[in-house]
């Protein structure tokens, strides 16, 4: 893994917002404008996609924490970007600074954590939760 030598960087995601993604849709609101919880999605996109660069085949990332402020509404059909810059490695914990911009302005951001897992000890783990 060459996760370590990667704090600093940074990785940008993009969508344009359609009516699957208004809060209105998604419900997490009652207004079409993007919502909050896609919003989050993409930033935590970028940080995995971000990750996925300094791991090892056979490993993965899962988040275990986001702490977002969701600072302007936009609408459907504009475009927004999400950012994600690795600031810290604490052996299996990654921490990131979050962003989100839409055409106009920036419209979130915040920190993301995540943790960096083994996929077949996690599912085998996942799998026996029933039992």
């Amino acid at each position: 893994m060459k996760i370590e030598s990667m704090i600093g960087e940074e990785l940008s995601v993009e969508i344009v917002v359609t009516e699957d993604d208004t809060a209105k849709s998604f419900g997490s609101g009652s207004i079409d404008v993007y919502a909050t919880p896609k919003m989050v999605g993409l930033m935590e996109n970028a940080a995995l996609s971000l990750a996925q660069r300094g791991l090892d085949e056979g490993f993965s990332t899962v988040g275990t924490k986001v702490e977002v402020k969701h600072l302007a509404a936009t609408p459907v059909g504009m475009k927004v970007t999400g950012k994600a810059k690795l600031v810290e490695v604490d052996r299996r914990r990654l921490l990131f600074e979050v962003e989100a911009f839409d055409e106009a302005e920036k419209i979130g951001e915040g920190i993301h954590e995540r943790f960096i897992v083994d996929v077949e000890k996690f599912l085998g783990k996942t799998k026996n939760k029933g039992n």
